[in-house]
Formats: C-alpha cells, sequence, structure tokens
C-alpha cells in the first residue's frame, strides 16, 4: 500500500513536525548516499534499517510522532526524517522517471531538482511538494485504505449525534458553484475541512482519555476562530483559547499540531468540533468565529458591570480629582474580572489603573487620551454583549482566555523592535512572529532612564536576554522550549529554562516563509481584510494583532516633514497596490530615521520586505515601520546613530480636513475625562458644540451630532445621562477614526 501521508509531508511540514536543522541533517545524509533500507509491510508500517546500524519504525496510524527509533535522540529524530524521505524519493522513483543521482530535498536552497524553492515542474516532486501528483492519484478520502482512513467516503460515513455534518463545498473539493471534484486530486486539493472526522476516529487517533477531557471541556462550551485553508495557505488552523491547532496533512489527524504545550490530543478534538460548527453555520467565510456546546452563550456579567459603573465613576471625577481611595476598588473590581475569567475587560481595567496612577505620579505614562480610550472600552463590550452581534460575548470578553499559556517547543522570527522613552524609563518591545500560530508575539523589557548615562535603542540592543541580546532577538531566528504566551500575546521566557532558547543571526530569508495572515504583497486585499475586522474597542486586547510584513514592489518616494520630524515613503506591495512607510523621529531611538532612510534608499541592497504596525489613513494604508529586510535585517530602532544625518526630499502638506475635526472634537472628550464631566469650565458646552459643527462641515454628522448631545446632557449635575451621551461621542468618534 502506498503511504500517501507520508507522500504528502512538505519540507515546512517536516520542519513544523521537527526542526529546520534535523530536516537538512536527513536531507543531507539521503542526498550523501545514507539513504536507509526500508521495508514496507502490507499494513502500512515502515521499516528502516539506517548505514549505522540504527533501526526505526514508522506506524501506520499516529504520524511521525508514533515513530520508533533506536537512537538515543527524544522525539522526532533524523532517523525518522531520513526514513521518510528516502520513502518519498522511492515512491517518485516509481511513478515519473527521475535521474538515479536526483538529490533528496532540501531547506537550505542550494538549488538542483532537491531545492525546494524551485517551483518549476522540472525542479520539483509531485510527491512529495504537488498533493495533485501522481504518487497521490485515487488517494481521496472517498478511497482511502492508508493510514487514517476507512475505505468509506465521508458523505457515508456515521456522523455524531447531533448531524455536524461537512459542508460540501468545503470539503475534498466542491467548487464555488458546488460542483464536486475528487478530494485530494488534482483540483483544489487543499479544499477539506477537519470538520470531516469523525468520533470514532478522533476516539481512534487521540485515545478516550483525550477525547473525554474535550468533551467536558465542549460541555462547558468554547469559542474558536476557525481559519480555512486557501491557495496560498493550505493549512487549515483554529485558535482555541488555549492554542491554535494546525492540520498540516489533509484528511490525517496524526498530523494535527498544537502550539500549546500539553493536552494536545483534546486540543486537536476541539478544533474539529469548530470545524464543524463553523462548517454547518458559516460556510461561506474563510474566517469564521463559532461557539461550541454549552449553555446558549450565557455569560455572568456583574464583574463587568461593576468595572463599567466604576469607569463611570472616574468619568464624573476625572483623573485629576480621583483620590487615592480609588485603588481600593480597582482592586475589589479587578479580583472579580480575573474569577470571572473576563481577560479583557481586566486588562482594560488595568490600563485605567496604570492611568491614574501615572497622572498621581506625575508620569510621562499618563495620557488623556489613552484615559479617554480605556473609559470608553469598558462600557463598549458591555453594550456589545448585552445587544448580541456577530461576535460571540466570549470573545468579545476574553471569557475563555487563559491568563498564561506555556508553549511547546516553538520556532519565532525577529520583526524589529518599537523603543520608547516614557520619562521614567525606556521601554523596548521585541517583535516576533509565531507563524505556526500565524501570529505575533511581544517581548517586553523596561530599563529606569538614568540622566548621566542617556539610554537609546542603540545601547539597549546589547542588553542579555533569553541567553542572547535584544538585537539579535529583534532580527533573529528563534527557537525555544521555555516560552510562555499571556493572553496579551506577551512573550517571557520560563526561569530556570535559558538554555532551551536558542537564537541565530537572521538575514531576513525566514521572512518569505511567513503566513499569509501575517505577510502580504497585494496591499488592496490587505486593506479590505483590515477594514473587515470588528472595531479595536471590542477586538482581543493582543499586543502588535496589526503588525504584518509587506513585501515589497518597489520604493517610489522618499521625503521627510521638518515640523513633525517625520519621514514618509511610499511603496508598492510586490503583488499590488500602495503604501506609505513612516517614522517619526523620538529621543530614545536618535538613528532611527537616518537608518530607514539607507534603508529604503538601497545602501542595504533592495529593499524586498518591510515590518510594521498597519493602519488605514486617509490616503491608504500606513506602516509605522520596526524593520527592514534588505541583504540584511535594519531594526531602524535600534540603529547607531545620533539623527544628524541630512535628509532629503520635502512632503507636500496635504490639509486633511476630516483628520483635523476628529483630532478637535477628540481632544475635546479627553479633556472632559481628564477634569471630570462635574469639574468641566465654564464655556466647555460651547466649545462642543462648536467641534460638533466642525465636524458636520466635513460631512461627519452623526459625529458633530454626538457631540452636540453631549453638551446638551452637562448640566450642573451631570450625572448617568452625561455618562451616556460623552460614552456615546467617544466610541463614535473613535470608530470613525479607525474605519477612514
Amino acid at each position: 500500500m502506498i503511504r500517501t501521508d507520508l507522500l504528502a509531508l512538505t519540507p515546512e511540514v517536516l520542519a513544523a513536525l521537527s526542526n529546520r536543522g534535523l530536516v537538512k541533517r536527513a536531507a543531507k545524509a539521503v542526498d550523501g548516499g545514507e539513504a536507509p533500507t526500508l521495508t514496507v509491510g502490507d499494513d502500512g508500517v515502515v521499516h528502516a534499517t539506517h548505514p549505522d546500524g540504527t533501526t526505526s519504525t514508522l506506524p501506520a496510524v499516529g504520524g511521525l510522532a508514533a515513530g520508533v527509533c533506536s537512537c538515543a535522540a527524544p522525539g522526532v529524530c533524523r532517523h525518522l526524517l531520513a526514513l521518510v524521505l528516502t520513502y518519498q524519493r522511492q515512491q517518485e522513483a516509481a511513478t515519473e522517471p527521475a535521474p538515479a543521482s536526483t538529490p533528496a530535498r532540501s531547506l537550505d536552497g542550494s538549488g538542483g531538482a532537491g531545492d525546494p524553492t524551485d517551483r518549476s515542474p522540472a525542479g520539483r516532486a509531485p510527491a512529495i511538494d504537488d498533493p495533485a501528483g501522481p504518487a497521490l492519484e485515487g488517494s481521496g478520502p472517498a478511497e482511502r485504505d492508508g493510514p487514517g482512513g476507512t475505505g468509506t467516503a465521508p458523505a457515508e460515513r456515521d456522523r455524531p449525534e447531533g448531524g455536524d455534518t461537512c459542508v460540501a463545498g468545503l470539503r475534498g473539493g466542491g467548487g464555488p458553484g458546488g460542483e464536486q471534484h475528487p478530494p485530494g486530486g488534482g483540483h483544489e486539493p487543499w479544499r477539506w475541512s477537519p470538520g470531516e472526522f469523525t468520533d470514532d476516529e478522533l476516539t481512534a487517533a487521540l485515545g478516550a482519555p483525550a477525547l473525554a477531557a474535550a468533551g467536558r471541556r465542549r460541555r462547558a462550551g468554547y469559542t474558536a476562530l476557525v481559519r480555512r485553508p486557501g491557495p496560498a495557505d493550505p493549512v487549515p488552523q483554529v485558535e482555541l483559547p488555549t492554542g491554535t491547532v494546525r492540520f498540516l496533512v489533509p484528511h490525517q489527524l496524526g498530523y494535527a499540531r498544537s502550539d500549546a504545550a500539553g493536552g494536545e490530543g483534546e486540543a486537536v478534538a476541539l478544533a474539529v468540533w469548530a470545524c464543524r460548527v463553523a462548517d454547518r453555520e458559516q460556510s461561506d467565510r474563510r474566517e469564521a468565529q463559532v461557539r461550541v456546546g454549552g449553555p446558549a452563550a450565557v455569560v455572568d456579567v456583574s464583574a463587568l458591570d461593576a468595572a463599567v459603573a466604576l469607569a463611570a465613576e472616574v468619568l464624573l471625577a476625572g483623573a485629576v480629582h480621583t483620590g487615592a481611595g480609588a485603588a481600593t476598588r480597582l482592586a475589589a473590581v479587578r479580583r472579580d474580572l480575573d474569577a470571572a475569567g473576563l481577560r479583557w475587560p481586566l486588562l482594560a481595567l488595568d490600563d485605567l489603573a496604570g492611568q491614574l496612577d501615572a497622572y498621581a505620579a506625575r508620569s510621562a505614562r499618563y495620557r488623556p487620551e489613552t484615559l479617554a480610550e480605556v473609559l470608553a472600552e469598558l462600557p463598549a463590550r458591555q453594550r456589545a454583549v448585552l445587544r448580541g452581534g456577530a461576535t460571540p460575548a466570549q470573545r468579545v470578553l476574553g471569557a475563555d482566555e487563559p491568563a498564561e499559556t506555556p508553549l511547546r517547543r516553538l520556532r519565532l522570527t525577529g520583526l524589529g523592535a518599537r523603543v520608547g522613552d516614557t520619562g521614567g524609563e525606556v521601554v523596548v518591545d521585541v517583535v516576533l512572529a509565531h507563524p505556526t500560530a500565524a501570529g505575533v508575539l511581544v517581548l517586553r523589557r523596561e530599563f529606569p532612564a538614568a540622566e548621566e548615562d542617556r539610554l537609546t535603542g542603540h545601547t539597549l540592543a546589547g542588553r542579555r536576554v533569553a541567553g542572547s541580546t535584544l538585537g539579535a532577538l529583534a532580527a533573529g531566528n528563534v527557537v525555544s522550549e521555555a516560552a510562555v504566551r499571556s493572553a496579551a500575546h506577551r512573550l517571557r521566557f520560563a526561569a530556570g529554562r535559558l538554555a532551551r532558547t536558542a537564537v541565530t543571526p537572521g538575514t531576513g530569508s525566514s521572512w518569505a516563509e511567513l503566513p499569509p495572515a501575517l505577510l502580504a504583497g497585494d496591499l488592496d486585499a490587505l486593506a479590505a481584510s483590515l477594514a473587515e475586522r470588528p472595531p479595536r474597542l471590542l477586538r482581543p486586547r493582543t499586543a502588535a494583532e496589526s503588525v504584518r510584513v509587506l513585501a515589497l514592489g518597489e520604493v517610489r518616494s522618499i521625503g521627510y516633514a521638518a515640523g513633525e520630524q517625520r519621514l514618509d515613503a511610499t511603496v508598492t506591495g510586490a503583488a499590488g497596490g500602495v503604501a506609505t512607510v513612516s517614522a517619526v523621529h523620538r529621543a530614545a531611538a536618535p538613528g532611527a530615521l537616518d537608518a530607514l532612510a539607507a534603508a529604503l534608499r538601497g545602501e542595504h541592497g533592495t529593499p524586498r520586505y518591510v515590518s510594521g504596525t498597519v493602519r488605514r489613513g486617509a490616503n491608504g494604508l500606513v506602516v509605522e515601520v520596526l524593520a527592514v529586510v534588505a541583504d540584511t535585517v535594519v531594526v531602524p530602532d535600534l540603529a547607531a546613530g545620533t539623527g544628524d544625518g541630512i535628509l532629503t526630499g520635502t512632503l507636500a502638506d496635504r490639509p486633511d480636513p476630516v483628520a483635523a475635526a476628529l483630532r478637535a472634537g477628540s481632544a475635546l472628550l479627553a479633556q472632559a475625562a481628564h477634569r471630570g464631566l462635574r469639574q468641566l469650565p465654564a464655556g466647555f458646552r460651547d466649545r462642543l458644540r462648536a467641534a460638533g459643527a466642525g465636524l458636520a462641515r466635513v460631512g461627519l454628522d452623526r459625529c458633530g451630532a454626538a457631540l452636540t448631545d453631549l453638551a446638551g446632557a452637562l448640566g450642573a449635575d451631570p450625572g448617568d445621562a452625561a455618562v451616556r451621551a460623552w460614552v456615546d461621542a467617544q466610541i463614535r468618534l473613535l470608530v470613525t477614526a479607525e474605519s477612514r
């Protein structure tokens, strides 16, 4: 029998199941004539005898994790990888003529027939990289008799009670019009859904204890985000509260992988059930947020109600007049939110407490605009839950999110760093892509500012962390077995386990392998995807949620606005669209603008990628840059320099009356939160009305009306009506500014 699951293991999948270094080592051994001798039993079990005398066995079910090797290495070793690579080569030789000296495929980009970057028909083996190749003919689910198969067409399988059937258009290859194509055959082999697996298959592959644990979790209820596969990203993914599950090989449960350390079988079952619900309820969406099991989405919001009431009290009194007694109330409400598991309101309350503490300490961390945003976020989440909507209440509140999740062995790619000065300390945020979860993690380090020794990004780049330096982390590749992720996607390395974290220098080559959720070449499509997101006030409170990597076409122009100390560059995407790469001078990163200008001018080679926080602006996408990849990785905030370089090019002054009107209105609302609705000066209501009229003049009638309504609600003794009017206005202006 043919092991189609082994033929589907691309070098990228093998690296995800082990690590890239082991795959390269195994490929080198096979290339060098040290391929093992294989025997395949009628039951599909593959036995290998290696030249060094080691023996290894790969059962027909369970994936690589079920493999057994006589060597001393734990987990998936190079011998098991060599077994897979040799099996693939033998199947290639059996299905199409090939020179006997064809080398095994590698991950080092060395070219030739073994180069996985060679996508030409002559330079790749269909049995490995092309699921539509001859070696996979007749191996779709309807005919499977190999590992994980039942020999029964999916449509005929027994389904769990409740009728969770898989949508035809998402299974084995149903086209847009409902036409069927042979699953796993020559037409769009990525069209499949993990919802196809039955509970019997889950039990057989994962074990009864894992399925029982998952069943208990389902009875309690959970939320999930299902990302369906596509041509550019053929791996289905499911974001669970505890981690992300990826189904690396179509129709094979043994190759599902969770990034959380522990409970993988339970996580895989939960992910499969989430896919079933998504297939049934949201079959037409590439991303589907679903609620699985449990009661009818009942959430205890009493702790949230208390948090909203406390926010209203702060708004009425203002930061100026909120006394030290508020700390006791804040601590009590925080305990209740933590006990209720409402993670996003809890983090918002932490920000509120941080702003009040910063004001009391006269710290530069205090910003009235941030205070106003937090005071609006808590009631915004409450309203979204009470009124219902497309986003499940649990996701709005982060009700299923654990405070921290230990991660199994993971690979991270440095995407740069952001350096900021809050007055009393310098903060460095190292941003790292987590490709297997299609997400971003942030490692933060804070350093007390010292007058006698000015700290900058460049001086801090050499500071040690996790056995390496901040600069190496920001531009390098990280492999760690000691990583812990917070609910907010903050990263830390577990104490006492630093030896299990390794950092290697990065050249930017790994950026090309980032998943489509992080890497964008079509900037128009990226803008459209950003527009589809819920408002920021309701999204999960995750760090660097808007960080993306742009594959560049060309740099059209570079200009400098001296008055704002801002550098802007107009760039195109490799697949179309235009964006503005932007950076503003900061004292903590004096060499950033000079380094960015040099990188974009091509002084380090042609710029190929840029990373940064992406937002929509009045004139298109704006990227607040983190790093640029050319022949090397340039991290502007960590670059040397004093900011004395000459920046050429003048930016044209383009007045934006809409943005100016929104800023004026938002500034008044922030001032109201700072002073307190009960402590506003005379004439403030007239200023609100004037700002409202200004918004109406630029076409923002509803924003203008919201400010006018607030002015009317502010009487001699403002109360609940004034709070509601302020919240209405703040939400409307924030959402309008975000959606421009």
